[in-house]
């Protein structure tokens, strides 16, 4: 078990630098990467260049913090939800974070700077409503799920709304119903890569609270533990995670519980390792899929959110099936 620790990390590095390059090599246009860096270092923009700097790096710097976002928030939702079938599209914080963001755009269209912060308010809405159904009635892992999927069509119903009533709420609504980076700029990550990384940066250093947690909520008391505090701190994180990555990657489903599931059988569930790994993986997950739905009908391109749901919907049957109502191994 600690050669295979050993060997995850490089894997993981070496994964997420391979499959960042490859995004931005392949496409409908094949570009030379020493081509395009060498012509902008002479001062002159070859179309090769432009497409690599202002077409391409925007959206495989999108796809790396939405991937590493959402795999990390799905870490944390199942940590705190005790649920291996938790993940922010599936019990509606990713819903809840996108009604927020239409219906910011609904009532001030110009204020496309708080898209972030709506969508934090209404990711972690949807948190405390899930949490506070897993803790008032004492409902089971199932049931909870149930709740959130729930949970998840209220918010849908009322985005669908605001897009019929509104519908010049925002560009290329369906995109982002999906969820996808097509005509992504690097004026829409600002500031949402800055609460990513403030995200990112809590989730680790929780780490270890989040270890203490899954003892139970008793042993974790005896310890010293304030658990109500420590649960609140890390739904607060889970939804600074998930509002940043729906701002400006749409509801993209499956990478919070796709890839903390699956390292959790090579690694175990120890988050101070599975916090980081289920970083990198979830980047270069989301990048890999990416280049794969823009690539295989070539010139055409389907959204990302698409392959996800392809991927995501199979492993999510498997995991009811296996989990018997979705408990943490």
């Amino acid at each position: 078990m600690k050669m295979r620790k050993k060997i995850l990390f490089p894997t993981a590095l070496l994964l997420l630098v391979f499959s960042f390059v490859l995004s931005l090599c392949v496409g409908s246009a094949q570009i030379s990467i020493r081509e395009a860096v060498s012509a902008l270092q002479n001062g002159s923009l070859t179309p090769d260049s432009r497409i690599l700097f202002y077409v391409r790096l925007p959206r495989a710097l999108a796809a790396v913090l939405s991937g590493a976002a959402l795999a990390v928030s799905g870490v944390l939702l199942q940590n705190v939800l005790n649920n291996a079938l938790a993940a922010p599209n599936i019990i509606g914080v990713n819903a809840g974070a996108g009604f927020a963001v239409l219906f910011l755009l609904a009532v001030f269209p110009t204020a496309t700077a708080f898209l972030p912060f709506a969508a934090f308010l209404g990711a972690l809405f949807a948190s405390l409503l899930i949490y506070a159904v897993a803790a008032k009635s004492g409902a089971s892992r199932t049931t909870i799920t149930l709740a959130g999927v729930a949970l998840s069509s209220v918010f849908t119903a009322g985005s669908n709304a605001i897009k019929t009533f509104f519908p010049d709420t925002i560009y290329n609504s369906s995109s982002f119903f999906i969820g996808g980076f097509s005509g992504i700029a690097y004026q829409n990550l600002t500031p949402a890569w800055v609460a990513i990384l403030l995200g990112l940066l809590l989730a680790v250093l929780f780490s270890g609270e989040m270890d203490v947690l899954s003892l139970g909520d008793e042993t974790a008391q005896s310890l010293g533990m304030r658990v109500q505090g420590t649960r609140f701190l890390l739904l607060m994180t889970a939804s600074l995670l998930a509002g940043g990555a729906v701002s400006f990657s749409g509801l993209l489903g499956f990478v919070g519980l796709i890839v903390p599931h699956i390292l959790r059988h090579f690694i175990g569930a120890r988050h101070r390792i599975l916090v980081p790994l289920s970083a990198l993986f979830g980047a270069s997950f989301v990048l890999l899929c990416d280049t794969l739905s823009r690539t295989l009908f070539s010139p055409y391109e389907i959204p990302v959110g698409i392959v996800l749901s392809l991927l995501g919907g199979p492993f999510f049957l498997f995991l009811i099936v296996r989990k018997k109502g979705g408990k943490l191994e």
